[in-house]
């Protein structure tokens, strides 16, 4: 990798948490869907039948991986549509007594966005602390779910330090006061099991790029459907997703969705073994060279391709500077061009000075062990080259 210089080298993409590529038979099946099988799928011509048909089988497998029923399933144009949908949709709804919404302070911004903007209508919101894990405080939970409460929203897994929410705890103490409980699962879903009934979920959003899917398209799971669940949509028109979501169908890009979920059925386990392996090498044969490194988060409890890795003293921004071949995160998410500390970092105590040394690794599928190993040696070099204050011992090449 730091021999550039001598040939045109490949970048390493360790980055499978920000998207990942679609799956070769993904993109395979969704081609006639462009040119050939083009209907819209409203119309009732044979050829929009058919088009339906494409629809309703990709529901159905788009279902079968959450354990859900086909008509619990409205696709949206993201995940970040379908919180927007969850949450903006629920409010209008509201009683008078029910002006209360319970999250925590690690959601994706897709969550705390629509909130803030309920928060200014003079909706109560509460954020829920978590612990130095990331994980969230299940006693808070119980002390701020109330009667008052309309919805409690907690993310399945953390997008930055992949930490797993219990939030079938969480559903559990929303369903006792009658709040509707939301989880937005888009980092979860189609990396870790993840079945409706198990979560006890009443809505869950989910994105089929985090899954080897295409971009642009997603969905929401609505307990019971969307004709038993009382939300007002935020797009209207011609009445498509029942009612919820007009507009017409992305038919290539729900057909590629229902696939990816068909594949990842079918793989899920046999990935997270091999893609944790790996993770855990990454994570070991750093940590071994290099006496700055420690990690964040929850370490027995998070997805299994997260590596949030934290190099004490040197600015994660100068690493990656000086790695132009790794794609890799930073622990601090730039806002519009103003780099802010995480929210997430610093929610679970990290200092501003930690947050900005942080990188975020995630692999996936076609992470390879040789591709590990050149990271690991490229950052060593790197981390040497930066580090006066870093105590380093005499770095060996890590061995092939």
């Amino acid at each position: 990798m730091h021999d550039a210089h001598h040939h045109a080298a490949t970048p390493v993409y360790l980055d499978y948490l920000s998207t990942t590529p679609c799956d070769p038979d993904v993109a395979e099946t969704m081609i006639p869907f462009f040119s050939q099988h083009f209907a819209n799928p409203a119309s009732s011509h044979t050829l929009g039948r058919q088009a339906a048909a494409a629809v309703r089988k990709a529901r159905s497998q788009v279902a079968a991986l959450l354990g859900a029923c086909e008509d619990e399933i409205v696709f949206t144009a993201s995940a970040t549509e379908s919180n927007n949908l969850a949450i903006s949709g629920l409010a209008p709804l509201a009683q008078a007594n029910r002006r209360r919404i319970v999250t925590t302070q690690v959601e994706h911004k897709s969550v705390l966005e629509p909130l803030r903007a309920l928060e200014a209508n003079g909706f109560d919101v509460h954020y829920l602390p978590v612990d130095h894990h990331g994980r969230v405080s299940l006693k808070a939970a119980k002390e701020a779910i109330d009667e008052a409460t309309l919805l409690v929203s907690v993310q399945a897994a953390n997008n930055e330090i992949g930490t797993l929410q219990p939030i079938q705890e969480v559903a559990e103490i929303a369903h006792r006061v009658g709040a509707i409980f939301h989880s937005d699962a888009a980092q979860a879903i189609g990396k870790v099991p993840f079945l409706v009934s198990q979560a006890q979920v009443d809505l869950v959003s989910v994105s089929a790029h985090k899954l080897y899917g295409p971009k642009g398209i997603g969905a929401l799971y609505i307990r019971g459907g969307a004709s038993n669940t009382p939300l007002e949509p935020i797009i209207r028109g011609g009445g498509q997703e029942s009612g919820l979501r007009s507009g017409t169908s992305n038919v290539p890009a729900i057909v590629g969705f229902g696939l990816a979920c068909e594949l990842r059925r079918s793989r899920l386990l046999v990935d997270l073994r091999r893609i944790a392996q790996l993770r855990d090498k990454f994570e070991r044969t750093l940590t071994a060279g290099l006496p700055c490194v420690s990690l964040n988060g929850d370490l027995n409890n998070r997805l299994p391709n997260c590596s949030s890795i934290q190099f004490r003293g040197i600015r994660a921004d100068e690493i990656l500077a000086n790695c132009p071949l790794l794609a890799a995160s930073l622990g601090s998410a730039c806002t519009a061009g103003t780099p802010a500390p995480s929210h997430v970092l610093q929610a679970t105590g990290l200092s501003t000075e930690q947050a900005d040394s942080t990188i975020r690794f995630s692999f996936g599928r076609q992470t390879t062990v040789v591709e590990i190993e050149t990271v690991v040696e490229t950052i060593a070099a790197v981390v040497a080259k930066l580090s006066q204050g870093c105590g380093l011992s005499v770095l060996r090449p890590i061995s092939r």
